[in-house]
């Protein structure tokens, strides 16, 4: 083997690495991703899981989806026997630990549909994180009593 293909194999490999470690999967998972949609409704809920299995912090600062024009973080909860709803910029889910967006807690706020989903579909949605990286999420549509 010559000088010059050792040089080009040693090049190769020192960045191969590198590109391999940038490629790996997020360290968020997303399971039972959902929506609940009222027929002919403007707005929906979509409630989902997500677990870090990282060793550092994950923080969710946006999330899209085509088929609508907005979704932001909500929280609802009980003051004062009245429900009220209250936006969040951003998620953080902790190394190891895992957040559940659920009815009467946390959920993603849909609104301004391009095109209503219908039960059974699945909706694309894009978790998008605070490093710039990016998670697809198939949410699932399901009836108005679902839960």
């Amino acid at each position: 083997m010559t000088k010059l293909a050792a040089c080009l194999i040693a090049f190769v490999a020192a960045f191969a690495v590198p590109t391999f470690a940038a490629a790996q999967a997020s360290p968020l998972i997303v399971q039972n991703a959902w929506m609940r949609k009222v027929p002919g409704a403007e707005t929906a809920a979509v409630y989902l899981v997500l677990r870090n299995t990282g060793v550092q912090p994950v923080i969710v600062v946006a999330v899209r989806s085509p088929v609508a024009s907005n979704v932001m973080l909500h929280e609802t909860s009980t003051v004062g026997g009245q429900s009220q709803m209250r936006m969040h910029e951003q998620l953080l889910i902790a190394p190891g630990k895992t957040v559940a967006l659920q009815p009467g807690g946390l959920h993603l706020m849909v609104s301004g549909f391009k095109k209503s989903p219908l039960i059974g579909q699945t909706v694309p949605f894009v978790l998008v994180l605070s490093n710039g990286e990016t998670v697809p999420v198939g949410v699932v549509v399901r009836s108005l009593g679902a839960q």
